[in-house]
This record gives C-alpha cells, sequence and structure tokens, in this order.
C-alpha cells in the first residue's frame, strides 16, 4: 500500500476517536448548561446481558443498559473516574502518544484521580470502550502483554517518527513484537498463503528453525498463550485485508481448545467490540484424537480440566460437530498433551509428518 494510503488510514482512525470524545464532552456540557446533572448511558456488561449471535459467530451485549448520573451520591465516583478516563484518553490521541493499562492506573495520582486498584481502573476503561464502541486499543491504550509474528512479508510503519519505514517480518529469528506499532501499519508486500497461529513461543521457534514460513509459506504469530486482544485484531486484519487462511495450533487440553475458540469468537469480555474475531480461522489441533492417533505422552486431565471441558461444553459456540466430538474424546480417554509430546519422534517430525495433514484441513476449509 501507497505511503500515502497509510496516512490517511492513520488519520481516519485518530479523526474517528476524537470526534467520538468530542460528542462525549459536549454531552455532559450540554447537560451542565441546561442546568441538569449530566449523565452517561451505556450498554450493561452484565453476565445476563451477554448473549451468543449466531450470525456474528461471537457473543455481543443485549439492549440492558446502565446508566451513570453525577445526581446520584453512589455514582459520582466512577462517573468523574469516567470522564478523567476519557480526557486522558484524548490527550494521547492529540499528543500522539501510548500508554499501558498499568501506566493509566498510575497516571491518574498525578492528576489526583484515585482508583481502588488497577483492577478498577481496568474496568472503567473497558466502560469507555461501550460508551464509545471503540476499543481501547484505537484511544492508545495497550495491555503490557506481547505476542510475536514472523514471516516473509514487509509491513509499512504509520507512528509517528516511522511513517513510510518498512521492515521485513523474517529479519529477526526471535520474530518481531506485535505491539501498537505493529498492528497499525500496513501490509506492503508478501508472498504468504497462510497464517499459523501458535500457542507456544518453543513451537513457535522451532517453527522458525525448520523454516515453515518457506515449506508451507506461513506467516507464524506466537499467541502467547491466550493471545491479547492486540494480536487478535492483527489475525483479523491479516485474514480481512490480505484474504489468508488463518490456522490455529494450540496444547489438547480444554484451555488450548479455548484458546483456539476465542481467536475464533472473541470472548464474553469482548462482547461489545467486533474487530478481535476471526469466525473462518481454522483449529487445527492440537486435538484430544490426535493423542491417540499420534502416541503422544500425555497427562490424566486434572478435576479442573474435567470441570473446564463440562463448561465449554455447554458454551453455544462449541456446538459444532468437530468440537462436540474432541470434547467428548477428553472425556472418554481423560487424557491431554502438549504441542512439544511431538518431539518424541525428533525434533522436525511435527513439522515433517504432523503439520502436512494440517495445512491439507486449512486449504480445505
Amino acid at each position: 500500500m501507497s505511503k500515502q494510503k497509510s496516512k490517511t488510514t492513520a488519520e481516519a482512525r485518530k479523526d474517528k476517536v476524537e470526534k467520538l470524545l468530542n460528542e462525549l464532552g459536549h454531552r455532559v456540557y450540554d447537560d451542565l448548561e441546561s442546568s441538569k446533572f449530566p449523565s452517561l448511558s451505556f450498554a450493561s456488561r452484565s453476565v445476563s446481558n451477554i448473549v451468543y449471535d449466531k450470525k456474528l459467530q461471537q457473543f455481543v451485549l443485549g439492549s440492558g443498559t446502565v446508566k451513570r448520573s453525577a445526581g446520584n451520591i453512589k455514582h459520582i465516583r466512577p462517573f468523574t473516574q469516567l470522564l478523567w478516563l476519557a480526557y486522558f484518553s484524548r490527550k494521547l490521541v492529540d499528543e500522539k502518544k501510548t500508554s499501558t493499562l498499568r501506566d493509566v492506573y498510575y497516571s491518574a495520582q498525578a492528576f489526583d484521580v484515585e482508583f481502588m486498584d488497577q483492577a478498577e481502573s481496568d474496568e472503567l476503561i473497558t466502560d469507555l470502550e461501550v460508551l464509545l464502541g471503540s476499543a481501547r486499543e484505537e484511544f492508545n491504550v495497550y495491555p503490557e502483554e506481547r505476542s510475536a509474528i514472523f514471516g516473509n512479508m514487509t509491513i509499512e510503519y504509520t507512528v509517528p517518527g516511522y511513517e513510510g519505514k518498512k521492515l521485513d517480518l523474517s529479519a529477526h529469528p526471535d520474530g518481531m513484537m506485535i505491539g501498537p506499532a505493529m498492528t497499525t501499519a500496513e501490509f506492503a508486500d508478501t508472498d504468504a498463503e497462510m497464517v499459523l497461529a501458535i500457542e507456544k513461543g518453543g513451537l513457535f521457534t522451532r517453527f522458525i528453525e525448520e523454516k515453515v514460513h518457506e515449506k508451507y509459506k506461513a506467516i507464524l504469530i506466537n499467541t502467547a498463550g491466550q493471545p491479547p486482544r492486540a494480536t487478535r485484531y492483527l489475525l483479523r486484519r491479516l485474514h480481512s485485508e490480505m484474504k489468508l487462511p488463518i490456522g490455529i495450533l494450540c496444547d489438547a487440553d480444554p484451555w488450548g481448545a479455548h484458546i483456539a475458540m476465542v481467536i475464533k469468537s472473541g470472548s464474553a469480555n469482548a462482547a461489545h467490540l467486533r474487530d478481535l474475531t476471526t469466525p473462518s480461522g481454522v483449529w487445527l489441533g492440537v486435538w484430544a484424537s490426535d493423542i491417540q492417533k499420534y502416541k503422544l505422552p500425555s497427562d490424566p486431565l486434572t478435576e479442573i480440566d474435567i470441570k473446564r471441558v463440562y463448561e465449554l461444553k455447554s458454551d453455544p459456540r462449541y456446538k459444532e460437530k468437530l468440537w462436540h466430538d474432541e470434547l467428548d474424546t477428553f472425556l472418554k480417554n481423560k487424557r491431554k498433551s502438549e504441542q512439544e509430546a511431538f518431539s518424541r519422534y525428533g525434533l522436525s517430525y511435527i513439522v515433517d509428518t504432523y503439520l502436512p495433514d494440517k495445512i491439507q484441513l486449512l486449504k480445505s476449509n
């Protein structure tokens, strides 16, 4: 994509958030001008208001709402905290700066705005997301976690001071960290035909060593466990903008299955957002049935693991045959295994023997 288009994309995102924050400020100001206690209403994030949308294939917020009013003494504290967060977000956008969730919590103290702990601060940042209908990353607030990306792709930065600068994602053998600059970069050039999202850093490194990016023309992403939202946003962009299929490789346990589903359909905690899911993503394994098929070293499921399987079975997202059958296999065999278990057959086995079958599955979807 051209340098001019990259700038236009970044500026459009900034303009959108500024407009939303301005409108929020005007709502409060107009209430004050009308001699009314200012108030804000937005969708409730209570469990009872989170519903599964089959068409979108993700959880969404229902019609229930909550109201914060300066006229209610119990609301004054969260109301003012929310307004300060909006003010601070506007500063970040205007000054083209970024902040972490942790940094926002400590920055509040400099403005004599107090939160009991970071959990309270994080909750109100999520309320601001719901209020604005935008992810916190759009107003430049990011978590601390970082995952990584590697592959034959050139990106072009759009962040201030780096506009137009290009980076080859195969230039560093440890991969490139996925941070704010990476998620907002433009995709300039690639010969990749797919994306493989990998739960474990060890397997991510093995795939780089075994040149999976060249053998299968794959962009590799280390999700570092359940992927941070920036990583899920990047996965969605790679699919929607580059038309690349997304394959997901996780441990053979209920937690791994859930990581794959979060990439596909998001989480209940992010039911108010739409840009973090890739419904067409394909769970490639490691499946419960793969433990038997490949005679992998395994461990017994714990009581917590079994409880988690039953929780997933009651989740409407896991009703499709593949998910249903694999969850039942976990319960039948009561065994779990990890991606690294393939090393029993040699360091290259997972790439040379296991991965080809899974790649065919991804291509056939």
